[in-house]
């Protein structure tokens, strides 16, 4: 019995768990970067609402209805903005898991191309291949 086939296997499951590691480290750097988007948004948030605040404690009756008007698009404009980034972000850890994966597929291939060539070899020099499950 080769010892060929069996050292396949342990690469192979090797490289599926060196794969496995990889999607999870770009899940988390995804996550890592909505974090700090969010806490980057919530931190200016918190200043400009303070600033509302003391606009809005100061402001005669009249001046209130004004501030409220003025709010509309540079809030929407932010949210526009904070989309703009999200997308940015899921498009860049989408684009590393397709990366890693293409990788993998080409792996996958070489490996197997080698697999049948070991295969046919041992089975054209007469040679017992035995698998087992």
């Amino acid at each position: 019995m080769s010892t060929r086939i069996p050292q396949q296997l342990i690469d192979a499951q090797a490289a599926s768990t060196r794969q496995l590691f990889s999607f999870s480290s770009k899940a988390f750097e995804g996550l890592e970067n909505l974090t700090v988007l969010n806490l980057q948004v919530f931190k200016a948030t918190l200043a400009e609402n303070q600033a509302l605040a003391m606009k809005a404690v100061t402001a005669r009756p009249g001046e209130l209805v004004a501030l409220s008007a003025s709010l509309v698009k540079p809030t929407a404009e932010k949210f526009a903005a904070y989309s703009r980034h999200v997308r940015e972000i899921l498009s860049e850890v989408q684009g590393g898991f397709s990366t890693t994966l293409q990788s993998q597929v080409q792996q996958h291939q070489r490996d197997a191309k080698v697999f049948v060539e070991n295969l046919t070899k041992h089975a054209a020099t007469g040679n017992d291949v035995v698998l087992t499950g």
